[in-house]
């Protein structure tokens, strides 16, 4: 997984794999998912990320029990 944040743009772009993009699909305006062609996901594109409280992002680290 890639997570990339484009400040200039507000936009975040998280990559779940490196298949190829067959299809995208629009969730509402600013989040849109792209699909391989086997029907999993591929990216998650959200724009005016900051603005809309995706960022920034919180990260915690565990421990299993």
């Amino acid at each position: 997984m890639k997570t990339t944040y484009f400040d200039e743009d507000d936009t975040l772009v998280i990559r779940l794999s490196d298949k190829p993009i067959v299809r995208e699909s629009s969730q509402n305006w600013n989040t849109h998912i792209s699909y391989a062609e086997d029907g999993s996901m591929v990216e998650i594109v959200v724009l005016d990320a900051k603005a809309n409280g995706a960022l920034p992002l919180e990260v915690k680290h565990g421990c299993a029990a």
